[in-house]
């Protein structure tokens, strides 16, 4: 299963993701090998010594490789990926690059200045731009962006914190929606981090998203977070926090608490918490859950809510009751991943994309 991290959601980046598992320790197991024992009573071989007696120079070439570790396997082979990865990446990236003429720029940026007096105004304008990666506009389907901002209450206005955009699916939606009367900011990773690292990876992916068109994404405020120890830096300063499926890494990589935490700092008394989260069943356990992607929702609401928050509302906007969360590469097994390939693809188009969770929650004013 690939690495994925949020994001996420802040994901943190990351984030976006699967994070391996535990690395396994290099330690034999006693019993296992037979002992390597020679009599001193046995004669040397003189096939052995050459007919002197003493024994033969060893040969280089005789003696097996040593096996790799389970961790230096997991290492190799999580460099491997991230280097397809990147490759699969660089190809993407310069056929968008290609995409942006002078015409779609000069688009984008009209996009950006209009001065929408409401969100429906907006989003009629903004989801039919071809700003948006034609994959993305194929997602809309599914996602539901207009019912499911409307529903926790975006406007125009706001200042809105996007925590871990990905691959930047909304971005190209909230961009240009706030540009002119609000302000969107977005968390990212440390594109300048160590070359080996896939939060590495990740800040550049959305670094070169955000730098490709400045006419549309140009008022865009990036926050660069450690994933390991997410801190926004802001109190009092967003009306609204969006959360896109990325809780289940959060949780997975035992930093949903603090970035929640630091969600609530940054939100005006008042403000919003939006969370789209794929839903697990309800008696799943969480830490297996969210090892395939999902979360149950009360498991979801308790979290937050534990973090100060209070649960103002629940949508079935982004409900897929042919999702049976039980595939074999956990969520990614469904679309837009498709993990398995050619395998089954036609059963899992079919499914469609994961059974989700919409949930609107506030932070108190007192």
């Amino acid at each position: 299963m690939k690495t994925r991290l949020l994001a996420l959601a802040l994901v943190a980046a990351a984030p976006l993701a699967c994070g391996p598992a535990t690395p396994e320790t290099n330690t034999p197991d006693p019993g296992t090998e037979p002992a390597m024992t020679t009599p001193a009573t046995t004669p040397a071989d003189p096939a052995a010594t050459g007919g002197t007696g003493a024994p033969a120079a060893a040969d280089p070439g005789a003696a097996a490789k040593a096996e790799p570790s389970p961790e230096e396997k997991r290492k190799a082979e999580a460099a491997k990926q991230l280097a397809a990865d990147r490759a699969k990446w660089e190809a993407e990236a310069k056929t968008e690059d290609a995409r942006w003429t002078p015409a779609l720029k000069a688009e984008a940026k009209a996009l950006a200045d209009a001065k929408y007096a409401s969100l429906d105004a907006a989003l009629k304008a903004v989801l039919k731009g071809k700003h948006r990666a034609p994959a993305h506009v194929e997602r809309d389907a599914h996602r539901h962006p207009l019912e499911t901002l409307k529903f926790f209450g975006m406007t125009p206005e706001m200042t809105v914190l996007e925590y871990g955009p990905g691959e930047g699916w909304y971005t190209e939606i909230l961009a240009p929606t706030l540009a002119a009367k609000g302000k969107l900011i977005v968390t990212n990773s440390d594109p300048k981090g160590p070359a080996d690292a896939r939060s590495t990876f990740y800040g550049q992916r959305l670094q070169r998203f955000l730098e490709r068109a400045p006419e549309i994404y140009g008022k865009v405020e990036t926050v660069v977070i450690d994933s390991k120890a997410p801190k926004l830096g802001m109190e009092n300063k967003v009306d609204m926090v969006l959360i896109f499926r990325a809780m289940h890494g959060l949780h997975r990589d035992k930093l949903l608490q603090p970035v929640l935490a630091e969600a609530f700092k940054a939100l005006k008394p008042g403000g919003v918490l939006g969370v789209e989260q794929h839903r697990a069943k309800a008696d799943a356990n969480p830490d297996e859950s969210s090892k395939q992607g999902y979360l149950p929702e009360a498991f979801v609401i308790k979290e937050v809510e534990a973090a100060g928050f209070k649960l103002a509302g629940k949508s079935e906007i982004n409900a897929n009751p042919k999702d049976t969360k039980d595939h074999p590469e956990g969520v990614w097994t469904l679309p837009p991943t498709l993990e398995l390939g050619d395998k089954d693809r036609a059963k899992y188009v079919a499914i469609g994309e994961s059974d989700r969770m919409t949930l609107k929650f506030t932070k108190p004013k007192k």
